[in-house]
C-alpha cells in the first residue's frame, strides 16, 4: 500500500487536466499541418464551389428576371393584341350593322317601288280595262240605239256614215247629260 500511496503522491503533482509537453507540441505540429493542407488544398476547392454556386445562383436569377420580363412583354403584348382584336371586331360588328341596315333600307325602297310598280301598272290595267268597256258598252249602246232609232224612224240606217254620225251624236248627248248630272251634284 505505500507503494499506491507513492504513486498517488507523484500523481498529485502532476495536474491531470495539462497534458504533456511533448502532446501538446505534436498536436501543435498535426493541427498546422492539417491547418496547412486544408487551407491550401481544401479551402480553394470550397471557395471554388461557392463561387461556381453563386454564379448558376446569379445566373439563374438573371435568366428568371430576364424570363419574367419576357413573360411580362409578351402578356403586354398579347392584351395589345387582345384590345386590337376586340376593337377591330367591334368595327367589323359596326360595319356589318350599318351593311344590314343599307341593306334593309335598300330591300325597302326596292320593295316600295316594285309596290308603286305594280300598283301604277294595275291602275293603268284598270284604265285600260275601263276604256275597252267603255267602248264596248258604247259599241252596244250604239248598236241599240241604231236598232231603236230605226224603229222610231222606221227607215232603215244601214249606211255606215249615217250611222255614225247619229251614233256619235247620241252619245256626246249622253256624255253631256251625265257632265251636267254629275257638276249638279
Amino acid at each position: 500500500m505505500a507503494a499506491n500511496i507513492a504513486v498517488l503522491a507523484q500523481e498529485e503533482s502532476h495536474n491531470p487536466l495539462l497534458p504533456e509537453t511533448y502532446d501538446i507540441v505534436w498536436s501543435i505540429v498535426c493541427l498546422v499541418i492539417v491547418g496547412f493542407v486544408f487551407w491550401k488544398y481544401v479551402l480553394p476547392m470550397f471557395q471554388k464551389v461557392l463561387a461556381e454556386r453563386t454564379e448558376q445562383i446569379d445566373g439563374g436569377i438573371k435568366r428568371a428576371e430576364e424570363a419574367q420580363a419576357e413573360a411580362k412583354a409578351a402578356l403586354e403584348q398579347y392584351r395589345a393584341q387582345l384590345a386590337e382584336a376586340r376593337t377591330e371586331a367591334a368595327q367589323i360588328r359596326e360595319d356589318a350593322r350599318t351593311q344590314g341596315q343599307q341593306i334593309i333600307a335598300e330591300m325597302k325602297a326596292q320593295a316600295q317601288e316594285e309596290s308603286d310598280r305594280i300598283v301604277a301598272a294595275g291602275n293603268n290595267q284598270l284604265v285600260a280595262q275601263r276604256q275597252q268597256i267603255v267602248a264596248e258598252l258604247r259599241a252596244d249602246l250604239g248598236r241599240t240605239a241604231v236598232d231603236l232609232a230605226e224603229k222610231v224612224i222606221g227607215e232603215s240606217l244601214a249606211d255606215d256614215v249615217k250611222r255614225a254620225g247619229t251614233v256619235d251624236r247620241f252619245l256626246n248627248e249622253l256624255d253631256t247629260i251625265g257632265a251636267n248630272s254629275a257638276a249638279g251634284k
